[in-house]
């Protein structure tokens, strides 16, 4: 089974350094790649892997965060064990799961949120209300022990009643140890502990310690920027999805991270709502709502949710998407100036594929004059490396 755990190590590198490849880190890894490949299995098998340094910095858009970057080797090792575990848990997800999921995400978030509202309010001709949640501090606020619980059980759930329809690994005793034993020491793993400072300490300025892993209390915190924080995020939360669809048995709800949205018809249902999953969270998951960003409001106000404003029979862009997507071409022109107006292929796919993921967002929505005059702002440069085709960008 080692030429198995190697052969899926392989494809988790490919997947690892898809879009990456001009960081400094992938190239000197991809410089001896297959002997890389080779000891990091020798490690993983033997049991002697151990999640290295990361690199600790903010980011400022689209809101200010703290990341914790895993290296590249670290980044295979989480790509090999969300391939061996994400099947298992996406079917147990409800439907209205949006983040980081496979023909999901935002788009499909703002569409669903805006079909539960007319469709509660029977096209808006009967009075429905909008609930918004969300978490305080919630990555930050994880309980490792919890967590590691609730994949554990999982997992020996499905190695009892599914063992022929699950991953090859559950049907090998040696290399489902090892991959349990990877999620534990990803879980459990201290990023503080063992960083590389990018940037300046001032940049923690205004950050709230809520949203901080060096404030996090002992035994709580997964790092933003990690493909299995994303993952592990969406799998903490899944029990709480399932209480709400079926001990509250609300229709229209949906979650995108910890951002929660509810729609229904008695607006004091909803205040009940709100009640009972305070009290579900603290007792079950040690979690706390953001008081502050509690949101009940008729229908007809309007809702905020994933970049959008939502109103009856329109969706609009908010201003912060709006300069976002400003922003992404602002840096396009720098890195074109910087360079005398050279890109290689990979930074030219980078840039595509950011560039295109706002003229995504745009393009179910009425903002044809506001996508022009965006990408009239492309330096006149960037045109040699690629054209427009369906209202996207594609490299030449």
């Amino acid at each position: 089974m080692k030429q198995q755990l190697t052969e899926d190590l392989f494809q988790a590198y490919y997947d690892a350094r898809r879009n990456k490849r001009n960081k400094k880190d992938v190239i000197e890894f991809e410089m001896n790649y297959e002997r890389n490949l080779f000891a990091l299995a020798d490690d993983i098998w033997s049991g002697k892997y151990q999640p290295g340094a990361s690199s600790c910095f903010i980011v400022k858009k689209p809101v200010k965060r703290e990341i914790f970057a895993a290296s590249f080797r670290d980044r295979i090792v989480h790509h090999l064990i969300y391939d061996y575990i994400n099947p298992i848990f996406e079917r147990s997800f409800i439907n209205d799961s949006y983040s980081c999921r496979i023909d999901k995400g935002t788009s499909y978030g703002i569409k669903r949120l805006d079909r539960f509202i007319r469709s509660c309010s029977e096209n808006y001709k009967k009075d429905c209300y909008v609930l918004k949640l969300d978490l305080k501090g919630y990555f930050m606020s994880i309980n490792k022990k919890i967590l590691h619980g609730r994949i554990t059980k999982t997992l020996n759930t499905v190695r009892e009643r599914e063992r022929e329809r699950v991953n090859s690994a559950y049907q090998n005793e040696k290399l489902e140890k090892i991959i349990r034993d990877l999620i534990h020491k990803t879980i459990f793993h201290n990023p503080t502990q063992n960083f590389t400072l990018k940037g300046n300490r001032k940049d923690w300025a205004g950050l709230p310690k809520s949203k901080s892993l060096f404030f996090a209390k002992p035994g709580t915190g997964l790092p933003i920027g990690n493909l299995t924080s994303q993952l592990f995020g969406n799998i903490y939360l899944n029990d709480l999805d399932q209480f709400i669809k079926r001990s509250l048995k609300i229709k229209y709800y949906g979650r995108y991270v910890d951002d929660m949205v509810f729609v229904h018809k008695d607006k004091e249902y909803l205040k009940t709502v709100i009640v009972r999953i305070r009290k579900y969270l603290q007792n079950n998951l040690a979690l706390d709502l953001h008081e502050k960003k509690i949101y009940l409001q008729h229908f007809s106000k309007g809702v905020k949710f994933l970049g959008t404003f939502i109103k009856p029979y329109r969706i609009y862009i908010e201003n912060r998407s709006k300069g976002n997507f400003y922003n992404k071409i602002r840096e396009c022109n720098l890195l074109l100036k910087k360079q005398d107006n050279r890109l290689n292929k990979e930074q030219v796919e980078s840039i595509i594929a950011g560039i295109n993921s706002y003229l995504g967002l745009l393009g179910h929505y009425q903002t044809n004059k506001l996508r022009k005059k965006v990408i009239n702002n492309i330096s006149i440069y960037f045109w040699n490396y690629v054209y427009m085709r369906n209202g996207f960008l594609k490299i030449r």
